[in-house]
């Protein structure tokens, strides 16, 4: 994968790499012959279990404060790349991530914007003897259907805010979508690491953390909560593409905050990190 034109580091800006592409909102593919791709990384070890091959697709409708990544919200800032050169480039990868007991994980963005060309890549990973995450917001996880999370073995789902108000200040959207998800990867048994990132003032308030660890602690399908301080690396990229960044005066969470919310994760009952 290192000598593809498409593999870019994801801390890189990416812009209109695909003038052409289609409005992320309106996209459609019922094929999924071609996909947009942001960047790609080797040798993830927090992203799925053992060593991974990470994927960033392009597209998302969340508009999350904290993005440290908003060249990924537009499909016309990734890379177009067919599914059969993403296939080669991962099967280079293959023997060496079965002896590592990693595999594949797609993040973005939001991958679920891209549902067929995902699913693809996700079967073709799973006939290569990959373990499979799915690294989503859960907020488009009703178009995953049975068939899509057969070919899943893990989803890192982001619970980003309990409070629905909070959730939508933080990014832009209704909670309702995400919640629903996780009660349905619940309800089939799909094993899944919660994610919840950390802002002071903005996630950090103890009814918004309790609401989220008392809800997904009666989950036995939930392996582990993750508990992810905010952190600054994005602001660059706000600042080059013009954004007004609201977050610029926040600093990371302090070491006592960080080990509150993780004490309310595991009073609750959340196998939590």
């Amino acid at each position: 994968m290192a000598d593809e034109p498409w593999a870019h580091n994801r801390y890189d800006l990416q812009q209109a790499r695909s003038p052409d592409a289609p409005e992320t909102a309106e996209f459609n593919d019922p094929r999924g012959d071609f996909g947009w791709i942001h960047s790609y990384e080797t040798g993830s070890t927090l992203d799925g279990p053992g060593i991974r091959v990470v994927v960033f697709t392009s597209g998302c409708l969340l508009r999350c404060l904290y993005c440290h990544n908003p060249d990924t919200w537009h499909l016309k800032d990734g890379t177009r790349v067919s599914l059969e050169r993403a296939k080669t480039a991962l099967q280079a990868y293959a023997v060496p991530l079965r002896a590592m007991d990693g595999g594949l994980t797609i993040s973005g963005g939001e991958p679920l914007v891209q549902l067929h060309f995902t699913k693809r890549l996700f079967a073709a990973a799973k006939e290569m003897g990959l373990h499979t995450a799915l690294d989503t917001s859960g907020f488009l996880g009703a178009r995953a259907d049975d068939e899509y999370l057969r070919h899943v073995d893990l989803v890192l789902l982001d619970i980003k805010s309990w409070d629905p108000e909070t959730y939508r200040r933080t990014v832009g959207q209704d909670i309702r979508p995400t919640i629903q998800f996780a009660e349905r990867l619940a309800a089939i048994g799909k094993p899944v690491w919660v994610r919840f990132v950390l802002v002071p003032g903005l996630t950090d308030d103890p009814a918004n953390v309790e609401g989220i660890a008392r809800f997904v602690a009666p989950m036995r399908n939930v392996e582990w909560v993750e508990v992810l301080p905010f952190h600054q690396m994005g602001t660059f990229k706000w600042k080059a593409m013009g954004l007004n960044y609201e977050l610029s005066d926040t600093s990371p969470p302090s070491p006592d905050l960080v080990a509150r919310v993780i004490g309310q994760f595991r009073e609750a009952g959340c196998r939590t990190r």
